[in-house]
């Protein structure tokens, strides 16, 4: 199984040759819904985790829940293809307001399958991500965690945790992450072109060629954010997007080094202007544009998750010390 990134409408170098000294590379991960096992790369399978080392859990109060949907109904009606019922929040357990709650493991990758991931403290080389599934203050607020392994000592292991811990009640259905397989891709990749990710004079430029082409093309025209500088999906590595937030500047919390981006999850893998990054497999050949984009929900939302409204989860690392705290930013 791969995927095949089309190439792109035009060539960046031949219409904005002033950004050669700009081109990125990152990953394209492709997920797709699978059966991966604890020692693949994936979205939402097991985690390599040894048996007895403490589950991620977040002890800070909650804002309050009503009711929610129960894990396994969750995975029940996806299989069926239904939605899931929703319960009244317990009053034993795990309150409505706080007590510890376990993090729901959304991801793991491993730089054999994915040479372009960042290195982890003392060079670990397999990156477990986690969220919190309930938000936090007025703001809605959610809580991320990282957890960095070296693969090889991981896996001398004598047993592994099976069955995970979770919350009885989850706050909807995109909570947790449908187990996908990853098919990773290197791409080329360019800055967004908004505020001093580029110099202005070369944003200028960009501005007058979007603007040109969509009076010599009109609505189908390609643009350049959408159709030349950052596909969509998860990726490790690369260029953050800033569709909503407008660039913003990242610095380490304990040096003050600018940080790096390790990758960007989504829950949507294309929106209305990308269809372009459409991998050629998950296309009809017969038609052009959106209505060649074949598989439905498992080519555009493959994981089940959501980050926010339909916004990218940008993560990042010192690259002075991957160590220090890692910094998460929706946009």
């Amino acid at each position: 199984m791969t995927r095949t990134t089309p190439e792109r409408p035009v060539s960046v170098g031949a219409v904005l040759p002033e950004l050669a000294p700009y081109r990125g590379r990152t990953t394209r991960l492709h997920p797709r819904p699978g059966r991966p096992g604890m020692r693949d790369s994936h979205v939402g399978g097991p985690m390599l985790w040894p048996y007895g080392d403490p589950w991620p859990v977040c002890s800070e109060s909650h804002q309050p829940e009503t009711e929610g949907c129960a894990p396994d109904d969750i995975r029940n009606a996806r299989a069926a293809g239904t939605r899931p019922e929703s319960r009244p929040w317990p009053d034993t357990g795990m309150s409505r307001e706080g007590g510890p709650a376990p993090f729901v493991g959304l991801a793991q990758f491993f730089r054999r399958d994915i040479p372009r991931l960042a290195p982890g403290p003392d060079d670990a080389d397999l990156v477990q991500l986690f969220r919190r599934p309930f938000t936090h203050t007025s703001h809605l607020e959610r809580r991320y965690h990282l957890r960095w392994r070296r693969a090889a000592e991981t896996e001398r292991a004598e047993r592994f945790l099976v069955s995970p811990p979770e919350a009885p009640l989850l706050r909807r259905e995109n909570e947790i992450p449908q187990p996908c397989v990853l098919l990773p891709e290197e791409v080329d990749t360019y800055p967004w072109a908004e505020g001093d990710t580029l110099p202005a004079p070369l944003i200028d430029l960009i501005d007058a060629w979007d603007d040109a082409q969509a009076a010599e093309h009109g609505p189908e025209a390609p643009s350049y954010q959408y159709d030349l500088s950052i596909p969509p999906g998860w990726r490790v590595g690369g260029f953050p997007s800033w569709a909503s937030t407008g660039p913003m500047l990242v610095g380490c919390a304990a040096c003050a080094t600018p940080m790096r981006l390790l990758l960007t999850a989504e829950g949507t893998e294309m929106d209305g202007g990308s269809h372009s990054w459409v991998p050629i497999e998950d296309r009809d050949p017969s038609l052009r544009g959106p209505a060649s984009i074949r598989g439905g929900s498992s080519v555009s939302r493959p994981t089940g998750l959501r980050f926010g409204r339909d916004r990218d989860l940008h993560v990042f690392i010192c690259p002075a010390d991957p160590g220090h705290p890692p910094q998460w930013l929706l946009s």
